[in-house]
């Protein structure tokens, strides 16, 4: 292609530590991801590369590397294996294993609210991966739809398969609330616990409160809380109480709604003993209310992957196919090119 409206193919075929980059994934402001070949294995993978301030910073680093041994430690079925990370030419990066599928924003988009039967399944997987992670001592600080994957199932009684993801960065090594030194607040405000908000040291019951407003969007079809202003958010997280479930879903009983309430509570031990506990409570009080209902789709030519820090562009972040067919490959952002070399 030429002309001033076309662009270089930029990464396609260049190498960083024994990955060879594909196509580009999702991007945000800390991070970009690639699909790329693992060259030594033969693997198709999801690699991350960091931004180069939090390379330079010696305590992330080493918080890092600890936090990525104990992630790819973890042997889960619903956390997305970290194959390795490591350092290349001063920037971090992050194998991951990739995961065909649609993110749960991508699904919630896509098909609004959903059945009682598939919410439980789903955040029953969620609550599983939380607990395994908290028991490691891993907060994750950042459960939201978009880090949460939805592979197809094995069969008709499991016709989901969930991973949460980004696990090989969990927030805690920014920083121990949810600021950097900075002040820039790490995580998605729609799901943010008010400990966070209020600076206070977090452990896994800020995950509890996040998991119990991804199941409120799951079951809704909108997180909790909604304002139009990021400060009236914050401010309804901290002190606002939080709304019915069953009012937008009057086929829940109020045992439902009760049960999100303690969640969502605002002092973590008013909070359930686990994630899988508020599920299991969660689940007695619908009694799996109705039919088994429709199963989402899941079938789909797109890829989920582990996402970046920020929103990104649904196309680049699950349309892996479209990005080849209709839209212009991207270039790397500036801090990435030195890494990324030709081979020979």
């Amino acid at each position: 292609m030429s002309g001033q409206g076309s662009r270089p193919s930029g990464l396609i075929g260049t190498e960083i530590a024994g990955y060879r980059v594909e196509r580009e994934l999702g991007r945000g402001g800390m991070a970009v991801v690639y699909c790329a070949k693992d060259l030594r294995l033969g693997r198709t993978v999801a690699l991350k590369l960091l931004a180069p301030e939090y390379t330079r910073n010696d305590a992330f680093r080493r918080r890092f590397a600890q936090e990525s041994r104990v992630a790819a430690a973890i042997d889960h079925p619903n956390i997305v294996p970290v194959f390795e990370a490591g350092e290349a030419d001063g920037i971090l990066y992050i194998a991951m294993c990739f995961v065909s599928g649609l993110d749960l924003r991508a699904l919630l988009d896509r098909e609004g609210p959903l059945p009682v039967p598939a919410a439980l399944r789903i955040a029953a997987q969620l609550a599983s991966a939380l607990d395994a992670a908290h028991a490691r001592d891993l907060v994750h600080r950042d459960v939201k739809p978009g880090n949460v994957l939805v592979a197809k199932g094995i069969d008709s009684d499991h016709p989901e398969h969930v991973y949460l993801t980004d696990f090989g960065l969990a927030k805690k090594s920014l920083s121990l609330t949810g600021f950097t030194t900075a002040g820039e607040f790490v995580g998605t405000l729609d799901y943010v616990a008010p400990e966070r908000i209020a600076g206070r040291p977090v452990d896994g019951r800020a995950d509890l409160y996040s998991l119990a407003c991804v199941v409120h969007e799951i079951l809704a079809g909108v997180p909790p809380f909604e304002r139009e202003d990021h400060l009236e958010l914050l401010w309804a997280h901290q002190y606002d109480p939080p709304p019915a479930l069953s009012d937008r879903r009057p086929d829940l009983p109020g045992a439902a709604d009760d049960v999100l309430r303690r969640a969502l509570a605002k002092i973590p031990d008013d909070r359930h003993g686990s994630c899988l506990e508020f599920v299991a409570a969660l689940r007695t009080a619908t009694g799996e209310v109705g039919p088994r209902g429709r199963t989402p789709t899941l079938v789909d030519a797109r890829v989920a992957t582990p996402a970046a820090d920020a929103p990104a562009d649904p196309v680049r972040t699950l349309g892996a196919e479209t990005l080849t067919v209709s839209a212009p490959v991207p270039e790397p952002p500036a801090w990435a090119g030195p890494v990324l070399k030709r081979p020979a």
